[in-house]
C-alpha cells in the first residue's frame, strides 16, 4: 500500500514540475514586461508538454572521449536521489513512520554532490569539469552551515522527525522564535537548489552551461526535472519546518505556492552572485552566525530545563 501511494504521489509531482516551469515563464514574462507562452493550448497551457516531446525527439550526440557508462548512468542517479528524498513527506499513509526524516534529508544532499561530479567527470569537458568543481567547494561550504541551523532547529522538536516538527507548531508557528534561522535556511536552499543568485555551476557567462553542456535529449530532461523537483523539494521541508500545517489541507499548498513563486520572483529580480563573494559569505558570515545562533537556542532550551 505503501509503495502504491508513493508512485501516485510521484506522478502527480512530475506533473506538478511542467506546470511549475510554465509557472516561472509566466511570471519571467510579466517582470521583463513582455508577453510570455502563449501559443500552445489556452494560454499556452500545454508549451511544457510541447517542449518536454520536441526535447526528447532530439537526437542525443556521443563523442569518442566520453566515459559512456558513467554518462549514462550519473543523469538517472542525480534524478532518483532527487526522487528518493520525497520519502521525506509525512503523509498520514505514507512514511509516517520513518522518524530519522532530518538525517535521511542532509545524507541525500550530500550524496547528490557525487552525481553532479559524476555528470561533470564523464563529459570529459574542461567547461563541465570545473562546474562540477564548484558544486564541491559550493556544497561543503554551505551544508556545515546548514547542518547547524537544523541542530537548532531540532533543540525545539528534539527529534530528527518532520512529523513531529509539525506536531510541535500546533499553535504557533517555529517562524516566529526562529526569523533568523528562517532567512538563512532560506538562502542556503536557494544554493542548494541552484538558483539565482547562486547558480555558479550553470554560470552561461564563464562556464557556456556548466556540468551539463554536453547533455541532449532525454539525458538532459533527467537533469532538468530533478533541478525542479529539487527546487519543489526545498520549499516542502522549509514549510514544514517554519509554517507547518496538515499536507492535505488547502493552506499548505497555498504556502507552497507562494514560496515557490518568490524563487521565481528572484530570480527575475537578481543577477548572478560573484563566486569569491559567496565563499567569503558562507565562511565567514554564516559559519560563525549558524553556530552562535546554535549555542544560544541550546543554552535558552537549558535553562528552561532547570
Amino acid at each position: 500500500m505503501i509503495f502504491i501511494n508513493y508512485l501516485f504521489l510521484l506522478i502527480f509531482i512530475l506533473f506538478s514540475v511542467a506546470f511549475i516551469t510554465l509557472f516561472e515563464r509566466k511570471i519571467l514574462g510579466y517582470i521583463q514586461d513582455r508577453k510570455s507562452v502563449n501559443k500552445v493550448g489556452y494560454t499556452g497551457l500545454f508549451q511544457p508538454f510541447s517542449d518536454g516531446i520536441k526535447l526528447l525527439l532530439k537526437e542525443s550526440s556521443m563523442l569518442n572521449k566520453f566515459n559512456f557508462l558513467l554518462f549514462l548512468m550519473a543523469p538517472l542517479m542525480n534524478f532518483f536521489i532527487i526522487i528518493m528524498m520525497y520519502m521525506l513527506l509525512p503523509y498520514d499513509s505514507l512514511m509516517d513512520w520513518f522518524n530519522l526524516g532530518i538525517l535521511y534529508f542532509l545524507s541525500l544532499l550530500s550524496l547528490n554532490v557525487l552525481s553532479v561530479i559524476l555528470i561533470g567527470w564523464s563529459s570529459n569537458s574542461s567547461y563541465s569539469f570545473l562546474s562540477s568543481i564548484r558544486m564541491v567547494a559550493q556544497m561543503i561550504s554551505y551544508e556545515i552551515s546548514l547542518m547547524f541551523l537544523l541542530l537548532s532547529l531540532m533543540i525545539s522538536s528534539e527529534s530528527f522527525s518532520l512529523m513531529m516538527f509539525m506536531k510541535v507548531q500546533k499553535f504557533i508557528w517555529l517562524l516566529s522564535c526562529y526569523f533568523v534561522v528562517s532567512g538563512l535556511m532560506f538562502i542556503i536552499f536557494l544554493a542548494e537548489s541552484n538558483r539565482v543568485p547562486f547558480d555558479f555551476i550553470e554560470g552561461e557567462s564563464e562556464l557556456v552551461s556548466g556540468f551539463n553542456i554536453e547533455y541532449g535529449s532525454g539525458y538532459f530532461t533527467f537533469i532538468f526535472v530533478a533541478e525542479y523537483l529539487s527546487i519543489l523539494l526545498m520549499c516542502y521541508v522549509f514549510i514544514m519546518f517554519f509554517f507547518s500545517g496538515n499536507l492535505l489541507s488547502f493552506n499548505f499548498y497555498l504556502k507552497l505556492m507562494m514560496l515557490v513563486y518568490l524563487y521565481m520572483m528572484i530570480r527575475g529580480a537578481f543577477p548572478r552572485f560573484r563566486y569569491d563573494k559567496l565563499m567569503m559569505m558562507a565562511w565567514k558570515v554564516f559559519l560563525p552566525l549558524t553556530l552562535g545562533l546554535f549555542i544560544f537556542y541550546f543554552s535558552i532550551i537549558m535553562l528552561m530545563k532547570i
